[in-house]
């Protein structure tokens, strides 16, 4: 195991238990020790995210998603990067970040629901509410959910998209 695997696992493992305070600081440190490695980079966005600092988290999203992360955490930085995106007021490029995920991974819902997120911030209602329903239906178990599954399917695809 690299010397950084198990340093950014310990401070993972440390995030999980609670002890956030001085975790931003440290990953920045790693980060500068060792600055070309995707999941470095991808963990210091995620807490810059989830801290406020969207500004600060954007290029470290940008750069994880550059130097290559594993399907999941591909994945999941795809999503981080769109949210960030969307937080500071950059719909559009979120949408397409969206977009390239659902591409990449057709197979991972979250995807279809941040793309509504996105939509409905871009003004466009019927699609945004569109792809809710039909990933509500595809993936619930909801026996009353299920029952309407068809009619709930057929009224999503009758929402009136602006021409």
């Amino acid at each position: 195991m690299s010397a950084w695997k198990h340093e950014l696992d310990v401070l993972i493992g440390a995030r999980h238990g609670g002890q956030t305070e001085h975790l931003l600081g440290l990953l920045r440190k790693l980060d500068t020790r060792y600055p070309n490695v995707a999941e470095i980079n991808y963990q210091l966005a995620w807490t810059m995210e989830t801290g406020g600092t969207l500004a600060e988290a954007l290029p470290a999203y940008e750069k994880a998603v550059a130097l290559g992360l594993s399907p999941n955490e591909h994945a999941n930085a795809l999503i981080g990067l769109a949210n960030t995106l969307r937080g500071l007021g950059q719909f559009e490029r979120a949408a397409e970040v969206l977009r390239s995920g659902l591409r990449q991974f057709p197979d991972n819902r979250e995807f279809d629901v941040f793309l509504a997120l996105t939509l409905h911030d871009l003004g466009q209602h019927a699609e945004a509410l569109q792809r809710v329903l039909t990933a509500l239906v595809d993936t619930t178990e909801d026996p009353g959910l299920t029952a309407y599954q068809r009619a709930i399917r057929h009224a999503a695809r009758a929402l009136k998209m602006p021409a």
